[in-house]
């Protein structure tokens, strides 16, 4: 039998290892600022042609590199940063991937500019699909320039599964946030077709998230601070009221890395407990500083996921920071921490001793001593307090079941109900609504329940759905415009989609620097509030990307889940009547549009099983 284990060819191999590390172009963008940033580059410029799949240009004013490095730098495992297995854990430099250029030359067609200050001429290398095409001297600055062209060409089924354009340009952009934030000492620019998205300018931290996120951030972040002998934190957290549904502006950093740690976010999220509605989470930008041997970077491809190695400390130093700072500014109680040094955050280890703690007790104390009267200036125990406010209002318990029997309207109970109408047919017109969210309704088989935000992103579905095939709109005009400032990310993701948010009843227009204007809401939304729409619907556009083949209703999916009530919104009796009839109203009022159920009936038997 013939041996079958042959060596793969480098193209083949080259190929393989691309997969890995370059998934879309966003992942090019990348790596490439990443080895400007090691060569100590001050000005990095990134040129992107149809959100990479044409071009992705990247260009430095680093060291640059001799004939020789530039041509060793395609080689797979070559890299300036590692000569032993040991630098792999005290590595400082965050773009020492050594298969990274490889991999970008195996899927595409590279060209390679580069020169160093004491050198009077570069060097051009053009590669393309890990073939050396061309390599010769050429006139160029000091500094490196790539330009990947034609990404996945030789790989049909890699470029087929891209998504569209704006969703691939927006990952595009999340990259070089990444990247911005870690380094704002560095001047930054980002063009798209031809057009300028970004120009970053050297600055501190903190306006550097001001430039990135918009100017409305300034009032919205807490500085956060502290060091200790396992790792140094600083950075900003937003005020809880400003929190979203999205995490676009949630950054981790290590030593200058950005890292994803659902563990650290877990601590972030503990310490803003009750303060927060639901479903949203606060916006961050911590940067950790730690030993480089420490951690480990290389537990994943992208190096996003980092492994510490006191992260139960770090844990509790990070969710004791966060405290401390919301209670600094009144948003969460906390002891007067102006006038106390600090706070000695105690690390547990194998060897840490625990006392047992000690309390004081009172051996007199009779719980079943009748309590003295005369003594006025007594506080009152619970059992008191709760016995007295029982007693007022008790007779407003039973308010508004004078007309219990009355009846649903037929029809509504028929197309609820169908085949069941007959025994569900009473209902009483005193409409409940539960924790802001559910409406709730005694019917004769048992009790109806209704999701508020759902059932209106129902009825608002149909209503868009309409208007798009009629090409009509209705809107309310603002008395005065309002200006809000986006992030260049939300910037693009509005004026990408502004045609269909207006023909849903919107009326935006792009004011130019990452500013729109709003003029106008649509017009069935009561008491708009202009600013909160937007973040919604922002929100809703950054999570639920365009799907191919469903680009018909996508706009309307994504209007009626942003104008939709929220969760939290009190309503009114009549409010509730009139959501209850709308949706009955409705083509299909089971379901929301994305496939949620709305209503639910809890049956008369499963009620009285619960309770036996």
């Amino acid at each position: 039998m013939p041996d079958i284990i042959q060596l793969l060819p480098e193209s083949v191999a080259n190929q393989i290892a691309a997969g890995e590390v370059i998934q879309r172009p966003a992942s090019i963008v990348k790596e490439l600022i990443e080895n400007s940033i090691d060569a100590e580059s001050t000005s990095i410029s990134i040129i992107i042609k149809d959100a990479g799949r044409t071009l992705i240009q990247v260009v430095d004013n680093g060291k640059g590199m001799s004939e020789t490095d530039a041509r060793m730098s395609f080689e797979r495992h070559a890299t300036s940063k590692i000569r032993k297995a040991d630098d792999l854990y005290a590595i400082r430099s965050i773009g020492f991937r050594g298969e990274a250029l490889a991999s970008i030359a195996a899927v595409a067609e590279v060209v390679l500019q580069t020169k160093r200050e004491e050198d009077e001429a570069g060097t051009e290398i053009i590669i393309r699909a890990t073939n050396l095409v061309s390599q010769e001297g050429v006139a160029c600055n000091t500094g490196t320039a790539f330009s990947v062209k034609n990404l996945f060409f030789n790989v049909p089924a890699r470029r087929k599964f891209l998504k569209s354009e704006t969703y691939e340009f927006r990952l595009c952009i999340s990259e070089l946030q990444r990247v911005a934030l870690a380094f704002p000492n560095i001047e930054f620019k980002m063009q798209h077709n031809n057009t300028e998205i970004l120009h970053l300018l050297p600055c501190n931290y903190k306006q550097r998230i001001i430039e990135l996120f918009g100017k409305s951030k300034n009032q919205d972040l807490i500085e956060i601070k502290t060091n200790t002998t396992i790792a140094r934190i600083r950075g900003y957290i937003g005020k809880p009221e400003s929190a979203k549904k999205s995490q676009e502006a949630q950054f981790f950093f290590v030593n200058n890395r950005f890292m994803r740690h659902p563990y650290f976010h877990k601590a972030l999220m503990n310490a803003y407990e009750r303060l927060l509605p639901p479903n949203v989470s606060p916006s961050y930008f911590i940067y950790f500083e730690v030993e480089p041997e420490k951690i480990d970077v290389n537990i994943h491809p992208t190096k996003t996921e980092i492994k510490f190695e006191d992260e139960q400390a770090i844990w509790q130093i990070l969710h004791a920071t966060i405290r401390e700072s919301l209670g600094k500014f009144s948003i969460a109680p906390s002891i007067d921490f102006e006038t106390e040094p600090g706070i000695e955050i105690p690390v547990l280890t194998k060897n840490t001793k625990i006392n047992i703690p000690s309390i004081q007790i009172d051996p007199t104390y009779n719980p079943f001593e009748k309590e003295d009267t005369s003594q006025t200036n007594r506080p009152r125990t619970g059992k008191d307090y709760f016995k007295q406010a029982n007693l007022q209002n008790w007779e407003k318990l039973y308010a508004g079941f004078e007309n219990e029997n009355k009846e649903i309207p037929e029809p509504e109970v028929q197309k609820l109900f169908g085949d069941e109408a007959e025994s569900v047919i009473s209902v009483t017109p005193n409409i409940l609504q539960l924790k802001n969210k559910y409406i709730l309704s005694p019917v004769k088989s048992g009790l109806l329940v209704i999701d508020q935000k759902r059932a209106h992103e129902r009825i608002l579905y149909e209503k868009y759905l309409k208007t798009f095939s009629e090409k009509r709109r209705q809107i309310q005009q603002s008395l005065y415009p309002l200006v809000i400032e986006l992030s260049s990310q939300e910037h693009n993701l509005v004026v990408e989609n502004i045609e269909e948010i207006n023909q849903g009843g919107f009326d935006i227009r792009d004011f130019g620097n990452n500013t729109i204007v709003v003029n106008g809401c649509p017009a069935d939304i009561t008491n708009p509030n202009p600013k909160e729409l937007i973040d919604r619907l922002i929100d809703e556009l950054q999570n639920n990307p365009q799907q191919a083949g469903k680009e018909s209703d996508y706009m309307a999916v994504i209007l009626s889940k942003a104008s939709a009530i929220p969760y939290g919104k009190a309503l009114s009796n009549d409010e509730m009547r009139e959501l209850i009839d709308k949706l009955f109203a409705c083509g299909n009022y089971n379901y929301s549009p994305d496939g949620k159920p709305i209503l639910s009936i809890i049956q008369m038997e499963e009620l009285e099983k619960k309770l036996k």
